[in-house]
């Protein structure tokens, strides 16, 4: 057991069932036990087979903890994971990390103060749509990029569990936001210069059950337009839109869903612009007339692979200083001010500009 990295998770509720599921399929990693304040998903974790400690306070004391994944309430987080940090543990905590950037620089100072290792489990980062999207990006496939939109869409409306309260830091922008917020930050280098944001609330009026936010990044070369990127989510929507658009100046991409279905169309004859208009209900358009099949070409999606649980194998790296942690703090910090700027945009209905 000593040459394995002792883990334990704090909290057996779905997320914490999760990671448990994952860290049993890692050889590198013990699964030392989990802890929950309902006796009841402790006993769930015995019947499966993993031991439950009696306390947060013995799960803390075990000397083969090396690691504690936080997978607790959001309004939580914070000072379980500063409890674990004092007692010399590493951290994980689940997302939203906190409720607000003051809580996170918290929690970093917590860290350094106790020389480990603490970061947020962003594991979206490993979401194969994601990846190949970046990598159309990164590719310069498109040409210069001008926009790009992300997007989640659900017909449940918001979960009636803390994701409907405020007090636990519920609300789509906390919830999914988080992710497809630090998706795109991840995505583009640039800083942000402006944002600006607007809530739903259909199903939900303490917190949103939806959001759309439009971003715009600093140019890559001076004196051209800023990047503008669309995140949206929605949780009563009945037709989903795309997971994700991307439009360059030499063609566009989408991808439809997690299952990657999608394409990318280029423009392969620049010389031929004329185009046969098209005739509508009440009138005709050239400017709307699509490309002929001879100046455009279709592309299959290239294709990205990924395991979620390098995440883990990063950390065990960290805590050996053979490598940098993936998930860092100025990036954790820059994604909750971000949602701080989205929030505080939608409740005056006027852009945030700032440069982060």
């Amino acid at each position: 057991m000593s040459e394995k990295f002792g883990v334990a998770v704090l909290g057996y509720g779905g997320m914490g069932g999760w990671h448990v599921r994952q860290l049993k399929t890692m050889e590198e990693i013990q699964l030392c036990g989990v802890y929950d304040i309902d006796p009841q998903r402790n006993a769930a974790a015995e019947r499966a087979g993993v031991c439950a400690y009696p306390s947060e306070a013995a799960l803390l004391a075990d000397p083969q903890v090396r690691l504690v994944t936080i997978a607790i309430p959001n309004d939580q987080h914070k000072d379980a994971a500063i409890r674990a940090m004092r007692a010399g543990k590493n951290v994980v905590c689940e997302k939203p990390v906190a409720l607000s950037s003051d809580e996170v620089v918290e929690m970093v100072k917590a860290s350094k103060a106790n020389k480990v290792i603490f970061t947020v489990h962003q594991n979206r980062r490993w979401d194969e749509d994601y990846l190949t999207i970046r990598k159309i990006y990164e590719e310069g496939r498109l040409g210069k990029v001008f926009k790009i939109e992300s997007r989640v869409h659900g017909s449940r409306g918001i979960p009636s569990d803390w994701r409907n309260q405020k007090a636990y830091g519920g609300g789509m922008v906390l919830d999914w936001g988080v992710h497809l917020l630090d998706q795109m930050l991840m995505m583009i280098k640039e800083p942000v210069v402006s944002v600006y944001a607007d809530l739903d609330n259909v199903t939900n009026q303490e917190v949103d059950d939806g959001f759309k936010a439009i971003i715009h990044f600093a140019p890559k070369v001076a004196g051209d337009p800023p990047l503008s990127c669309q995140v949206e989510v929605g949780t009563s929507n009945f037709i989903n839109l795309p997971r994700w658009y991307m439009l360059g100046e030499n063609g566009s991409a989408v991808i439809e869903d997690w299952d990657l279905n999608g394409k990318i169309v280029m423009v392969s004859d620049w010389e031929k612009r004329d185009a046969v208009p098209v005739v509508t209900a009440a009138g005709l358009t050239k400017t709307m007339a699509p490309r002929t099949k001879d100046t455009i070409q279709e592309y299959p999606l290239p294709e990205v692979h990924s395991d979620v649980r390098d995440f883990y194998r990063n950390l065990i790296e960290a805590s050996e200083g053979k490598a940098e942690q993936l998930v860092k703090h100025r990036e954790i910090l820059r994604s909750m001010r971000l949602m701080e700027a989205i929030l505080r945009s939608a409740e005056t209905g006027e852009a945030v500009h700032w440069i982060i």
